[in-house]
């Protein structure tokens, strides 16, 4: 009998331990899953901000299709401004900071290739860093999910000897800023980006 009691005081035990040791783990903080970036609605001052890059951007696209080196310098100073003052600091929701340090790098991509298109002589090289600045704003755009106008992103498999390059464009007509009149409308429409809720 005493051997029976012995077994029931000891299952006893180890059930309250159980459940003592089960509560404690309860109490514990529990570690919380990574949360996906996100963003919430951007702000209308990062909204204006990127419009105006954009303004600036297409500036310099319609300077290339005309083949005026001037205008594209012009435009590209504008550029380089705007893309310098993109209020990459009013992005809203960003739940890791991520997205805040890569609009700003792919800013600062834009505005240093936008200095550089300036500084080149010859409408070749101009258009080779608008190949970049158009990289670069793509992914942006992308990045930030833009909620503004619909843009295009479009592509001339004939640029930089059959290598192929993109750009950006406010509608869906080609106007080849690799080729300007020479090859006005060679080019396709590949994808556009729309986020407006």
């Amino acid at each position: 009998m005493k051997k029976v009691v012995l077994i029931v005081v000891v299952l006893v035990i180890a059930a309250f331990a159980t459940y003592l040791f089960r509560q404690n783990k309860s109490d514990e903080p529990k570690a919380e899953k990574p949360k996906p970036l996100s963003l919430g609605q951007k702000s209308g001052a990062f909204n204006d901000s990127f419009n105006e890059l954009l303004t600036a951007y297409f500036s310099v696209k319609d300077a290339l299709v005309e083949s005026d080196t001037v205008k594209a310098n012009a435009a590209a100073v504008n550029l380089a401004i705007a893309s310098e003052s993109l209020k990459t600091d009013e992005i809203t929701g960003d739940s890791t900071g991520m997205i805040k340090a890569t609009a700003k790098n792919f800013a600062g991509t834009i505005t240093g290739s936008a200095l550089g298109l300036k500084g080149e002589k010859n409408i070749e090289n101009k258009r080779q860093e608008f190949e970049m600045i158009s990289d670069a704003l793509w992914s942006l755009t992308r990045t930030v999910k833009y909620e503004g106008q619909k843009v295009y992103y479009q592509f001339c498999p004939m640029a930089f000897d059959n290598k192929g390059a993109y750009w950006l464009s406010k509608d869906a007509n080609i106007r080849n800023p690799y080729f300007g009149d020479k090859m006005l409308t060679c080019g396709s429409t590949q994808d556009s980006l729309e986020y407006k809720n």
